[in-house]
Protein backbone atom coordinates (compact mmCIF):
# COMPACT_ATOMS: atom_id res chain seq x y z
CA UNK A 1 0.00 0.00 0.00
CA UNK A 2 1.04 3.53 -1.02
CA UNK A 3 1.63 5.92 1.80
CA UNK A 4 -0.38 8.39 0.08
CA UNK A 5 -3.34 5.99 -1.43
CA UNK A 6 -6.98 7.41 -0.29
CA UNK A 7 -9.61 5.87 1.17
CA UNK A 8 -13.57 6.23 0.41
CA UNK A 9 -13.21 8.46 -2.97
CA UNK A 10 -16.60 9.59 -2.04
CA UNK A 11 -20.16 8.26 -2.09
CA UNK A 12 -21.54 11.95 -2.33
CA UNK A 13 -22.23 14.00 -5.41
CA UNK A 14 -17.88 15.48 -4.85
CA UNK A 15 -15.22 13.39 -4.47
CA UNK A 16 -12.54 13.33 -2.04
CA UNK A 17 -9.18 15.03 -3.81
CA UNK A 18 -6.56 12.27 -4.46
CA UNK A 19 -2.82 12.00 -4.46
CA UNK A 20 -3.05 12.54 -8.23
CA UNK A 21 -4.97 15.72 -8.43
CA UNK A 22 -2.94 17.46 -6.14
CA UNK A 23 0.14 16.58 -8.15
CA UNK A 24 -1.72 17.40 -11.54
CA UNK A 25 -2.94 21.08 -9.53
CA UNK A 26 0.53 21.76 -8.27
CA UNK A 27 2.72 20.77 -11.41
CA UNK A 28 4.46 17.81 -9.43
CA UNK A 29 5.49 13.95 -9.35
CA UNK A 30 2.98 12.17 -7.21
CA UNK A 31 6.31 11.07 -5.05
CA UNK A 32 7.14 14.89 -4.74
CA UNK A 33 3.51 15.13 -2.93
CA UNK A 34 3.93 12.20 -0.78
CA UNK A 35 6.93 13.90 0.85
CA UNK A 36 5.28 16.86 1.58
CA UNK A 37 2.83 14.92 2.93
CA UNK A 38 5.73 12.72 5.44
CA UNK A 39 7.42 15.79 6.06
CA UNK A 40 10.07 14.83 3.91
CA UNK A 41 13.36 17.34 4.12
CA UNK A 42 14.02 16.79 0.28
CA UNK A 43 11.81 19.33 -0.89
CA UNK A 44 12.43 22.62 -1.65
CA UNK A 45 10.34 25.34 -0.17
CA UNK A 46 8.67 27.06 -2.35
CA UNK A 47 7.64 23.37 -4.06
CA UNK A 48 6.36 22.61 -0.72
CA UNK A 49 4.77 25.88 0.18
CA UNK A 50 3.13 25.62 -3.35
CA UNK A 51 2.09 22.15 -2.64
CA UNK A 52 0.48 22.48 1.08
CA UNK A 53 -1.28 25.50 -0.82
CA UNK A 54 -3.33 23.24 -2.97
CA UNK A 55 -4.20 20.57 -0.32
CA UNK A 56 -5.88 23.50 2.15
CA UNK A 57 -7.69 24.90 -1.33
CA UNK A 58 -8.93 21.71 -2.13
CA UNK A 59 -9.42 20.13 1.71
CA UNK A 60 -7.49 16.86 0.58
CA UNK A 61 -6.10 14.93 3.72
CA UNK A 62 -4.24 11.56 3.49
CA UNK A 63 -5.55 8.59 5.20
CA UNK A 64 -3.51 8.61 8.52
CA UNK A 65 -3.92 4.63 8.54
CA UNK A 66 -2.71 3.93 4.65
CA UNK A 67 0.42 5.95 5.87
CA UNK A 68 1.14 4.30 8.69
CA UNK A 69 1.23 1.22 7.32
CA UNK A 70 3.30 2.12 4.44
CA UNK A 71 5.72 2.65 6.52
CA UNK A 72 5.25 0.22 9.16
CA UNK A 73 5.75 2.54 11.82
CA UNK A 74 3.75 4.83 13.52
CA UNK A 75 3.35 9.02 13.22
CA UNK A 76 4.18 9.75 16.43
CA UNK A 77 6.80 11.10 18.15
CA UNK A 78 8.59 10.86 21.61
CA UNK A 79 9.33 13.07 24.53
CA UNK A 80 11.58 11.40 27.27
CA UNK A 81 12.76 12.84 30.22
CA UNK A 82 13.46 12.14 33.79
CA UNK A 83 13.52 15.83 35.16
CA UNK A 84 12.54 16.69 38.35
CA UNK A 85 10.78 20.14 37.58
CA UNK A 86 7.66 19.63 36.10
CA UNK A 87 7.22 23.16 34.48
CA UNK A 88 10.54 22.12 32.45
CA UNK A 89 8.59 18.94 31.10
CA UNK A 90 5.11 21.29 30.29
CA UNK A 91 6.84 23.75 28.23
CA UNK A 92 9.16 21.14 26.41
CA UNK A 93 5.89 19.81 25.15
CA UNK A 94 4.54 22.94 23.87
CA UNK A 95 7.30 23.87 21.89
CA UNK A 96 7.28 20.04 20.19
CA UNK A 97 3.92 20.62 19.54
CA UNK A 98 4.62 24.03 18.10
CA UNK A 99 6.87 22.40 16.00
CA UNK A 100 4.60 19.55 14.97
CA UNK A 101 1.53 21.62 14.24
CA UNK A 102 0.63 20.89 10.51
CA UNK A 103 2.92 17.52 10.27
CA UNK A 104 0.02 15.05 11.28
CA UNK A 105 2.32 13.83 14.00
CA UNK A 106 1.78 13.31 17.64
CA UNK A 107 3.01 13.30 20.71
CA UNK A 108 3.75 10.28 23.34
CA UNK A 109 5.33 11.28 26.54
CA UNK A 110 7.65 9.16 28.19
CA UNK A 111 8.65 9.40 31.96
CA UNK A 112 11.52 7.23 33.16
CA UNK A 113 14.08 6.58 36.01
CA UNK A 114 17.94 6.32 34.89
CA UNK A 115 18.61 4.85 37.98
CA UNK A 116 16.14 2.24 37.31
CA UNK A 117 17.77 -1.39 36.23
CA UNK A 118 15.44 -1.64 33.37
CA UNK A 119 15.75 1.72 32.45
CA UNK A 120 17.22 0.89 29.24
CA UNK A 121 14.85 -2.00 28.52
CA UNK A 122 11.96 0.37 29.47
CA UNK A 123 12.74 2.80 26.87
CA UNK A 124 13.58 0.36 23.94
CA UNK A 125 10.18 -1.34 24.62
CA UNK A 126 8.95 2.31 24.79
CA UNK A 127 10.20 2.91 20.89
CA UNK A 128 9.29 -0.77 19.78
CA UNK A 129 5.82 -1.27 20.68
CA UNK A 130 5.03 2.33 19.29
CA UNK A 131 6.93 1.87 16.01
CA UNK A 132 8.20 5.84 16.57
CA UNK A 133 9.42 7.57 14.04
CA UNK A 134 11.72 9.24 16.17
CA UNK A 135 12.52 10.87 19.64
CA UNK A 136 13.66 14.01 21.79
CA UNK A 137 15.51 13.12 24.58
CA UNK A 138 15.78 16.02 27.70
CA UNK A 139 18.41 16.36 30.24
CA UNK A 140 19.45 14.05 32.11
CA UNK A 141 18.43 11.78 29.46
CA UNK A 142 20.11 13.31 26.33
CA UNK A 143 23.28 13.46 28.86
CA UNK A 144 23.77 9.85 28.81
CA UNK A 145 25.72 8.58 26.07
CA UNK A 146 24.01 4.40 26.82
CA UNK A 147 20.92 6.02 24.97
CA UNK A 148 22.82 7.59 22.07
CA UNK A 149 23.88 4.27 21.29
CA UNK A 150 20.46 2.49 21.78
CA UNK A 151 19.12 5.05 19.46
CA UNK A 152 21.65 3.92 16.72
CA UNK A 153 21.23 0.18 17.75
CA UNK A 154 17.40 0.20 16.84
CA UNK A 155 17.54 3.09 14.08
CA UNK A 156 14.96 5.12 15.91
CA UNK A 157 15.68 9.31 14.81
CA UNK A 158 16.54 11.38 17.46
CA UNK A 159 17.65 14.82 18.85
CA UNK A 160 19.40 15.71 22.15
CA UNK A 161 18.57 19.01 24.64
CA UNK A 162 21.40 19.19 26.16
CA UNK A 163 23.58 22.22 28.22
CA UNK A 164 26.66 21.40 25.81
CA UNK A 165 27.30 19.54 22.59
CA UNK A 166 27.36 16.07 23.47
CA UNK A 167 26.54 14.66 19.43
CA UNK A 168 26.33 15.51 15.65
CA UNK A 169 24.77 19.00 14.69
CA UNK A 170 21.88 16.74 13.35
CA UNK A 171 21.22 15.21 16.55
CA UNK A 172 21.84 18.32 19.43
CA UNK A 173 19.89 21.24 20.51
CA UNK A 174 22.58 23.14 22.69
CA UNK A 175 21.29 25.07 25.63
CA UNK A 176 24.47 26.97 26.33
CA UNK A 177 23.82 26.78 30.56
CA UNK A 178 27.15 27.93 31.11
CA UNK A 179 26.09 31.28 29.69
CA UNK A 180 23.72 31.93 32.01
CA UNK A 181 25.63 31.30 34.87
CA UNK A 182 28.06 33.92 33.80
CA UNK A 183 25.13 36.73 33.65
CA UNK A 184 23.80 35.88 37.30
CA UNK A 185 27.57 35.97 38.40
CA UNK A 186 28.03 39.56 36.81
CA UNK A 187 24.58 40.53 37.87
CA UNK A 188 25.16 40.11 41.81
CA UNK A 189 29.17 40.99 41.70
CA UNK A 190 28.00 44.75 39.69
CA UNK A 191 25.75 45.63 42.72
CA UNK A 192 28.73 45.04 44.95
CA UNK A 193 27.76 41.72 46.80
CA UNK A 194 31.05 39.56 46.97
CA UNK A 195 29.57 37.06 49.77
CA UNK A 196 27.64 35.06 47.27
CA UNK A 197 25.94 31.78 47.91
CA UNK A 198 25.54 29.06 45.50
CA UNK A 199 22.79 26.09 45.39
CA UNK A 200 23.38 23.65 42.33
CA UNK A 201 20.85 21.40 41.12
CA UNK A 202 21.98 17.16 41.22
CA UNK A 203 24.99 16.04 40.04
CA UNK A 204 23.52 13.87 37.44
CA UNK A 205 22.57 16.53 35.37
CA UNK A 206 25.14 18.16 33.32
CA UNK A 207 23.53 21.31 33.58
CA UNK A 208 24.00 21.94 37.40
CA UNK A 209 28.01 21.81 36.81
CA UNK A 210 28.01 24.04 33.33
CA UNK A 211 25.79 26.66 35.54
CA UNK A 212 28.26 26.00 38.46
CA UNK A 213 31.02 26.62 36.27
CA UNK A 214 29.69 29.32 34.26
CA UNK A 215 29.00 31.29 37.58
CA UNK A 216 32.64 30.64 39.24
CA UNK A 217 33.92 32.14 35.61
CA UNK A 218 31.72 35.62 36.20
CA UNK A 219 32.25 35.81 39.60
CA UNK A 220 36.01 35.70 38.38
CA UNK A 221 36.11 37.96 36.00
CA UNK A 222 35.03 40.73 38.59
CA UNK A 223 37.50 39.65 40.75
CA UNK A 224 35.71 37.34 43.38
CA UNK A 225 35.06 33.12 43.73
CA UNK A 226 33.16 31.37 45.22
CA UNK A 227 33.56 30.45 48.93
CA UNK A 228 33.11 26.51 49.08
CA UNK A 229 30.82 27.37 52.01
CA UNK A 230 28.59 29.27 50.55
CA UNK A 231 27.93 26.57 47.99
CA UNK A 232 24.69 23.33 48.34
CA UNK A 233 23.48 21.22 46.19
CA UNK A 234 20.36 20.73 45.89
CA UNK A 235 17.99 18.78 43.44
CA UNK A 236 16.07 21.52 41.27
CA UNK A 237 12.93 21.00 43.71
CA UNK A 238 11.31 23.48 46.13
CA UNK A 239 12.16 21.30 49.22
CA UNK A 240 15.59 21.07 48.30
CA UNK A 241 15.63 24.86 47.68
CA UNK A 242 14.27 25.45 51.75
CA UNK A 243 16.72 22.91 52.66
CA UNK A 244 19.93 24.53 51.25
CA UNK A 245 18.59 28.08 52.23
CA UNK A 246 18.18 27.20 55.52
CA UNK A 247 21.81 26.37 55.68
CA UNK A 248 22.94 28.80 53.89
CA UNK A 249 20.87 31.80 55.81
CA UNK A 250 22.06 30.13 59.14
CA UNK A 251 25.16 31.25 58.58
CA UNK A 252 27.16 33.67 60.37
CA UNK A 253 27.85 36.04 58.73
CA UNK A 254 25.13 34.98 55.93
CA UNK A 255 25.47 35.34 52.01
CA UNK A 256 24.01 39.03 50.79
CA UNK A 257 23.17 36.90 47.76
CA UNK A 258 22.09 33.76 46.31
CA UNK A 259 22.10 32.57 42.94
CA UNK A 260 19.80 29.43 42.66
CA UNK A 261 20.40 26.64 40.06
CA UNK A 262 16.69 26.92 38.88
CA UNK A 263 13.54 28.91 39.79
CA UNK A 264 12.10 26.20 41.65
CA UNK A 265 14.52 26.12 44.24
CA UNK A 266 14.53 30.10 44.32
CA UNK A 267 11.37 30.08 45.43
CA UNK A 268 12.07 27.93 48.39
CA UNK A 269 14.70 30.35 49.67
CA UNK A 270 12.47 32.69 48.93
CA UNK A 271 10.00 30.96 51.44
CA UNK A 272 13.02 30.29 53.88
CA UNK A 273 13.83 34.07 53.95
CA UNK A 274 10.58 34.97 54.73
CA UNK A 275 10.31 33.11 57.40
CA UNK A 276 13.51 34.18 59.07
CA UNK A 277 12.25 37.49 58.87
CA UNK A 278 15.30 38.32 56.18
CA UNK A 279 14.25 40.81 53.56
CA UNK A 280 14.16 40.38 49.65
CA UNK A 281 16.04 42.22 48.23
CA UNK A 282 17.06 44.58 51.01
CA UNK A 283 18.63 42.21 52.74
CA UNK A 284 19.17 39.70 50.49
CA UNK A 285 19.51 39.50 46.80
CA UNK A 286 17.81 36.62 45.06
CA UNK A 287 18.88 34.95 41.26
CA UNK A 288 17.03 31.93 39.53
CA UNK A 289 17.07 30.00 36.29
CA UNK A 290 14.71 29.16 33.45
CA UNK A 291 12.21 31.98 33.95
CA UNK A 292 9.18 29.53 33.99
CA UNK A 293 5.68 31.36 34.76
CA UNK A 294 6.70 30.98 38.88
CA UNK A 295 9.20 33.73 38.10
CA UNK A 296 6.45 36.52 37.76
CA UNK A 297 4.32 34.97 40.32
CA UNK A 298 6.81 34.91 43.49
CA UNK A 299 6.25 38.35 45.68
CA UNK A 300 8.96 39.87 45.20
CA UNK A 301 9.66 39.05 41.39
CA UNK A 302 11.99 37.00 40.64
CA UNK A 303 15.28 37.84 38.90
CA UNK A 304 16.43 34.99 36.90
CA UNK A 305 18.26 33.70 33.65
CA UNK A 306 15.63 32.83 31.16
CA UNK A 307 16.47 29.78 29.04
CA UNK A 308 13.45 29.20 25.91
CA UNK A 309 12.38 26.12 26.81
CA UNK A 310 9.68 26.36 24.64
CA UNK A 311 11.26 27.16 21.79
CA UNK A 312 14.22 24.91 22.19
CA UNK A 313 11.20 22.17 22.38
CA UNK A 314 9.87 23.49 18.72
CA UNK A 315 13.49 23.42 17.38
CA UNK A 316 13.64 19.98 18.55
CA UNK A 317 10.96 18.87 16.67
CA UNK A 318 11.73 21.05 13.65
CA UNK A 319 15.20 18.92 13.36
CA UNK A 320 13.89 15.45 14.11
CA UNK A 321 11.10 15.85 11.42
CA UNK A 322 13.59 17.58 8.51
CA UNK A 323 11.89 20.77 8.53
CA UNK A 324 13.01 24.49 8.19
CA UNK A 325 12.71 26.10 11.24
CA UNK A 326 10.27 28.92 11.69
CA UNK A 327 12.06 31.11 14.13
CA UNK A 328 13.88 33.70 12.30
CA UNK A 329 15.80 34.33 15.28
CA UNK A 330 19.47 34.33 15.76
CA UNK A 331 21.40 32.08 16.97
CA UNK A 332 22.73 34.19 19.69
CA UNK A 333 18.94 35.36 20.26
CA UNK A 334 17.99 32.11 21.49
CA UNK A 335 20.95 31.76 24.42
CA UNK A 336 20.36 32.52 27.81
CA UNK A 337 19.82 36.32 28.77
CA UNK A 338 19.30 37.61 32.41
CA UNK A 339 15.60 38.86 33.51
CA UNK A 340 16.07 41.50 36.07
CA UNK A 341 12.74 41.95 38.19
CA UNK A 342 12.54 42.93 41.86
CA UNK A 343 14.87 40.17 43.67
CA UNK A 344 18.08 41.64 43.28
CA UNK A 345 19.53 44.74 44.21
CA UNK A 346 22.54 46.48 45.84
CA UNK A 347 24.35 45.63 49.03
Amino acid sequence: MDASDDKGRGDGARQRPTINDIARLAGVSKKTVSRVINASPYVQKETRARIQAVMDETGYAPDPQARGLAFRRSFLIGLVYDNPNPQYVVNMQLGLLDGMRGTGFELLVHPCRRDSDSFLADLRGFIERQRLFGVVLTPSVSEDERVADLMAEIGCAYVRVASVALDQPAHMIETYDRIGGQAAARHLADLGHTRVGFISGPPTFRSSFERREGFESGLAERGLRLDPDLARIGAYTFESGIECARELLGLDPRPTAIFAGNDEMAAGVLQVARQMGITVPQDLSLVGFDDFEIAQRLLPSLTTVRTPTREIGCLAAERLLGLEARDDRTPDERLPALIVRQSSGPV
